[in-house]
């Protein structure tokens, strides 16, 4: 069994001598996550390659999905795309999570007074999954949807959430990350390794045109309310003439200050 206990971070095979494990559950789920933007419609074998589960073991799964809403099937082509039942299933996450709700106003008013492109995320597995995104300025095209999701690795606010765990969590996914996608964490190392000094000295992460070339970001550890997980904020300017001085001048003193009086609401800093 792996020695990791970061939720998300064990394969279910790791799993199958564990008496309370739900094997069938657990391919159920790889089976909805095989799905992406990029790969929205998808036939049993290509689910299978993409989970490693045999091909008639996924005929059963996407079967019994379709049945409950949660997959639909397309009468032409036979391939799966995930239906409504999916997205009802995250709408009570949303919608419960206190800190969300008290960080949308302060957002607003960050993207209105700087242009940024204000999100809010919390760490799924190796990405970073958007959970709220404001933009005032239409001039900024960046605006992730909800839900999305970006590599730990490549994101200001994944480096943020790595460089906040303790160090014998951020140890075990650190490693997790070099072992499970060697040729992008070579890629991303070094800027990981730049943003924990930043990390450790100031207490922001900053990534200047690592995914795109005219995207520059800046990112803050945000505590979650009681129950909740971690997470991070950060603003975001793309094709900026002086991004990277206005993320630190200007932005950089917002998202300090909105963090501070979240976590103060739910007492995290008292007097």
């Amino acid at each position: 069994m792996s020695s990791i206990t970061l939720p998300g971070l064990i394969h279910p095979h790791d799993l199958a001598l564990d008496r309370q494990f739900a094997m069938t559950l657990a391919r159920g789920l790889e089976v909805l996550r095989a799905f992406t933007a990029a790969h929205p419609v998808l036939s049993n074998r290509e689910i299978a390659d993409r989970t490693d589960l045999p091909k008639p073991t996924v005929s059963r799964l996407t079967y019994t999905l379709g049945m409950l809403g949660y997959m639909s099937r397309d009468v032409d082509s036979q391939k799966y795309r995930l239906a409504s039942g999916v997205l009802a299933l995250g709408h009570p996450l949303l919608a419960s999570m206190k800190t969300r709700q008290l960080a949308k106003p302060l957002m607003v008013g960050i993207a209105r007074q700087t242009g940024c492109t204000v999100n809010l995320g919390l760490r799924d597995r190796t990405d970073i999954v958007y959970v709220d995104s404001v933009r005032a300025d239409g001039r900024n095209e960046y605006l992730p949807d909800i839900g999305s999701t970006y590599p730990l690795l490549v994101s200001s606010m994944g480096h943020v959430l790595i460089h906040g765990l303790p160090r014998p969590q951020k140890l075990a996914l650190v490693n997790y990350l070099k072992l499970h996608d060697g040729e992008m964490f070579a890629q991303y190392s070094k800027g990981l390794d730049e943003n924990g000094k930043l990390f450790a000295e100031q207490g922001y992460c900053l990534s200047s045109g690592a995914w795109d070339r005219e995207l520059y970001t800046i990112a803050v550890p945000l505590k979650g309310a009681p129950g909740e997980p971690a997470l991070s904020m950060n603003g975001t300017l793309y094709a900026h003439k002086n991004a990277r001085q206005t993320l630190v001048r200007e932005v950089l003193p917002l998202l300090k200050q909105a963090v501070h009086e979240i976590e103060t609401s739910y007492g995290l800093h008292p007097g």
